[in-house]
């Protein structure tokens, strides 16, 4: 099944759910009794009790249910009816009485045991609507994070494809060189725009689409196509090391979030049961150190920091060989990112993962390359340099939520074809995410397709 499928189910699934919930929340009406007419209501008022014995029936019937003025109203006070209305009111005060001991003993409290056996059951109830909460929480939550996260994206892109299309009159050459302004404007890159362009040629008129909703609906399933076709084959997944510690470095531009991607990557690792090391490379950039053992203390994971001005490649060394002899599951190397030193800086990681090699033949298992999405091109221009200059094998795209320029993930994977690994969708340590094709997809373009 292709991205756009899974795009077209997801929809509906979610329209199906959010039906469901409503159909749920929608409160029902008490039902209103109906009137009856004077006559009838005339009739009951003069159904009264003349004897005692009919006062006594209808002060043990409003005792059973709780009624106490009506039992003190005395038969001297009542008016005196026919006898034909006395009989009848004898009767219906029998079936009265009857009832009310029904309703009496249905509202009688209960017993101990059945108090208790009604606990149980409510409280299994409960427990049952716990579990299944939890689970649906969880099914939901990665969803909902990319909605919020991918919000402004979602609504840029929408906001410009609106207005391309509002002098929609007929596709001709002019349509598909706006249609190139519109995603070069999106960060999707001039590679991808050029060759969506050409693609859509063919593809509106294949489709035979001729109102402004079937050609967006065509042009966003072009680009969904074109975005799963780079990606072929691609694996976002992290590569665990089978045996001793995972050794991963993060390289990227100062400012691009590379020390916080570790402290929420190091939550992330001991949640999972993880013991964790971080090792402060960065070792030039002030206050980058003091940085890292804020996250340290806070995600509770140990960390090895060297003096300010100092060789990072001696604090990877010291932190490589704890790893190794106190057996740590995952060694995180944060490290410097002054590009304005281009060549110093490439020597620099390159003796970094000569040391990690040495130690751990197949170390780093991971050279992930942190990038800041709200910089749009200048991202992919980063990205460009540092795939030249190390073997990067992924990207984590930073500040995801505070952009409209998300279109920058088909650029990286269709330009770079490196696999977008982590996405971060918000501030909080539980926002960074496991990229999820799908997901991204959905939560892009999921207001701007009509079925």
């Amino acid at each position: 099944m292709g991205l756009f499928d899974i795009f077209r189910r997801k929809k509906k699934e979610k329209q199906q759910v959010a039906d469901k919930v409503a159909a749920e929340e929608k409160v029902e009406q008490p039902a209103v009794p109906q009137p009856t007419d004077d006559g009838q209501e005339e009739s009951r008022s003069q159904e009264q009790p003349t004897s005692s014995s009919e006062s006594q029936s209808v002060s043990v019937s409003a005792n059973k249910v709780g009624s106490v003025s009506a039992a003190n109203v005395s038969a001297s006070q009542l008016p005196v009816a026919s006898e034909q209305h006395t009989q009848e009111f004898s009767q219906s005060s029998i079936t009265s009485s009857q009832s009310a001991e029904t309703v009496a003993q249905s509202v009688a409290p209960l017993s101990s045991d059945e108090t208790s056996a009604s606990k149980d059951d409510e409280n299994r109830t409960e427990t049952s609507d716990e579990v299944e909460t939890e689970e649906n929480t969880e099914s939901t939550t990665e969803t909902a994070k990319y909605d919020r996260g991918l919000k402004k994206s979602r609504t840029g892109f929408g906001a410009r494809l609106n207005r391309f299309l509002a002098n929609f009159r007929h596709v001709d050459e002019d349509f598909f060189e706006d249609l190139e302004d519109l995603l070069i404007e999106s960060d999707v890159g001039v590679d991808m725009a050029m060759k969506l362009s050409d693609e859509l040629r063919d593809e509106v008129k294949l489709q035979n689409a001729h109102s402004k909703q079937d050609v967006s609906n065509v042009i966003i399933e072009k680009m969904v196509e074109l975005y799963e076709k780079a990606g072929a084959g691609e694996n976002n997944a992290i590569n665990w090391a089978p045996d001793g510690p995972t050794v991963i470095m993060f390289v990227g531009v100062n400012g691009a979030g590379k020390t916080t991607t570790i402290g929420k990557m190091a939550a992330r690792a001991k949640k999972d049961g993880k013991k964790v090391l971080l090792a402060a490379a960065d070792t030039f950039r002030a206050g980058a150190t003091e940085q890292l053992e804020v996250w340290a203390k806070r995600d509770g994971v140990e960390i090895v920091t060297g003096p300010e001005n100092g060789d990072p490649a001696a604090v990877v060394f010291d932190a490589v060989k704890k790893a190794k002899e106190e057996h740590f599951d995952v060694l995180f190397v944060d490290t410097a990112g002054r590009l304005q030193n281009k060549v110093n800086l490439m020597n620099e990681l390159a003796k970094m993962k000569r040391i990690l090699t040495r130690e751990i033949p197949a170390a780093p298992h991971e050279v992930l390359l942190v990038l800041d999405a709200t910089t749009g091109q200048n991202a992919l221009t980063q990205a460009k340099l540092f795939k030249e200059s190390t073997d990067v094998t992924g990207i984590v795209l930073t500040k995801l939520d505070g952009t409209a320029r998300g279109g920058i993930v088909l650029a990286i994977r269709n330009e770079l074809h490196l696999p977008v690994k982590f996405v971060g969708l918000g501030e909080q340590v539980d926002d960074l995410q496991t990229f999820d094709p799908s997901e991204f997809v959905y939560g892009l373009f999921k207001g701007l397709v009509e079925e």
